[in-house]
């Protein structure tokens, strides 16, 4: 048995290392290594493939959550929502600009941020929601935004994990995730289905004003050289990354269906494992699994993750405490609702390599949690 990773990047470059090989070089060749071409292309193509008017590369995806927010000028004080079930990310870029993190509850099934939830914590200082589309699927953006309309409220996506996926309309439109609030914002991360060999994040919008102004915000405050009109920072995707992604940018399509035709298998084949319960798939947006994730019930997840260790299967555990347990928040941010999903689903998540090459890795996986539960 092949040694088993979560997630396996050597194959994956092995794969189109000659691709690879030659766009970094090219960079390398040009030693534009800040802002070179490659950047602007890879912007250009990845605005075709989400359909999306503009795309705003930066230094990774922390960066684009801040930068969007802040070229939306809140206050001080200002509420931003989020979901409890997270990365902290998403919530920790609000309190660092003053702002206030309000969590809300999220669907046990989906495990991402449940719209009635979103209505409990909305307040007279709620200005944003930030919707994370987690492991690989999206929130119901269709209700989001209409709540958002209502309380007159932006919404920016988090669409770190689920790059590729397309969400579906009540009336068979269908959009890419990352593309259907005011912002969208993601993550190049190199474990990401979408990753360079490095940091590197992006911004999208379809909004010219907004584009324009996290640009400035992106580059010092600065639209012309030296000349600041604003508080900005510096974050940018370097050349040599621009320059992998657009690479792979090609082959997304065929990653996002190499992990999805992969959680399948797994599905299928730990169905009626009693204990187990499989990921759900929802009915408004598509699945790019960046991440397979079980529930294991009866307390007994931490112990099935010893038995995995044990016979050299990694297995991770996104997240172990939600966001309103988290120390850094107990004196900033608020409760908007009861916790007890993502209070539940910390206790109980439990993730499976996941990634583009698995092989007959998986029969030898799913056996041993079959040996388990037996």
């Amino acid at each position: 048995m092949d040694n088993i990773q979560m997630v396996d990047l050597a194959n994956q470059y092995n794969k189109i290392k000659n691709e690879i090989d030659t766009a970094i070089q090219e960079v390398i060749d040009s030693t534009a290594f800040v802002k070179g071409t490659k950047v602007k292309e890879f912007e250009a193509n990845m605005a075709r493939f989400l359909d999306v008017k503009h795309v705003i590369s930066v230094g990774n995806g922390t960066d684009a959550l801040q930068i969007a927010l802040m070229s939306l000028d809140l206050k001080l004080g200002d509420e931003v929502i989020v979901p409890d079930f997270t990365f902290i990310a998403s919530a920790e870029v609000v309190a660092l600009l003053g702002l206030t993190p309000v969590f809300a509850d999220v669907n046990y099934e989906t495990f991402n941020i449940n719209p009635s939830s979103i209505k409990k914590a909305i307040s007279p200082k709620t200005k944003a929601i930030i919707p994370v589309h987690l492991f690989g699927q999206g929130a119901e953006m269709e209700e989001i935004n209409k709540i958002a309309k209502e309380y007159n409220l932006y919404v920016v996506e988090d669409n770190a994990q689920a790059i590729g996926a397309d969400y579906c309309f009540r009336d068979g439109q269908r959009k890419k995730l990352g593309t259907i609030g005011d912002i969208g914002c993601t993550s190049f991360f190199p474990s990401k289905n979408l990753g360079c060999f490095g940091d590197g994040g992006a911004i999208f919008t379809n909004d010219d004003k907004l584009a324009e102004k996290i640009r400035t915000i992106a580059n010092h405050g600065m639209k012309e050289r030296y000349y600041h009109d604003m508080l900005g920072v510096n974050s940018r995707l370097d050349t040599l990354q621009a320059a992998v992604l657009d690479v792979k940018l090609k082959y997304l399509d065929n990653y996002c269906s190499s992990r999805f035709n992969a959680a399948m298998y797994y599905n299928e084949a730990l169905a009626n494992v009693n204990g187990v319960v499989t990921p759900a798939l929802s009915e408004f947006t598509t699945h790019v699994f960046h991440q397979y994730t079980l529930k294991i019930s009866n307390g007994k997840r931490n112990e099935l993750r010893a038995f995995l260790s044990d016979r050299q299967i990694p297995a991770m555990i996104y997240y172990p405490v939600p966001l309103h347990k988290q120390k850094v928040f107990s004196f900033s941010a608020h409760v908007g609702d009861a916790m007890t999903v993502s209070d539940a689903l910390a206790d109980e998540v439990l993730s499976l390599p996941m990634h583009t090459e698995l092989t007959t890795q998986q029969d030898y996986i799913i056996g041993v949690i079959k040996e388990f539960f037996s």
